[in-house]
C-alpha cells in the first residue's frame, strides 16, 4: 500500500515540476515580448524583428514535432522487435 502511495506522490511531484517549467517558459516569452516592444526601434524594424522571431519559433516547433514523430517511430520499431523476440519464447513455455 505504501509503495502505491509513493508512486502517486512521485508522479504528482513530476507534474508540478512540469507545470513550473511551463510557467517559466511562458514568463520568459512574455518578458522577451515586452522587451522587444519597449526597445527603441521604429515600427518597421519592430515588425520585421517580430516576424523573424515568430518564424523562428514556428520552425522550432515544427522541428520538435518531426523529432517527436521520429521518436515514436523508433519506439514502435523497438516494441515490434521485442515482441517478435518474446513471442517464440512465450509459445515455447505455453506447451
Amino acid at each position: 500500500m505504501s509503495d502505491q502511495s509513493n508512486d502517486f506522490q512521485s508522479q504528482g511531484e513530476y507534474q508540478e515540476s512540469g507545470s513550473g517549467v511551463t510557467m517559466l517558459l511562458v514568463g520568459l516569452a512574455a518578458g522577451a515580448l515586452i522587451a522587444l516592444l519597449f526597445a527603441p526601434k521604429t515600427g518597421k524594424q519592430m515588425r520585421k524583428t517580430l516576424r523573424r522571431s515568430y518564424e523562428d519559433a514556428r520552425e522550432m516547433v515544427e522541428d520538435f514535432g518531426d523529432q517527436a514523430g521520429d521518436w515514436m517511430d523508433k519506439g514502435s520499431e523497438w516494441a515490434d522487435t521485442a515482441k517478435s523476440k518474446v513471442s517464440p519464447l512465450s509459445k515455447k513455455f505455453r506447451r
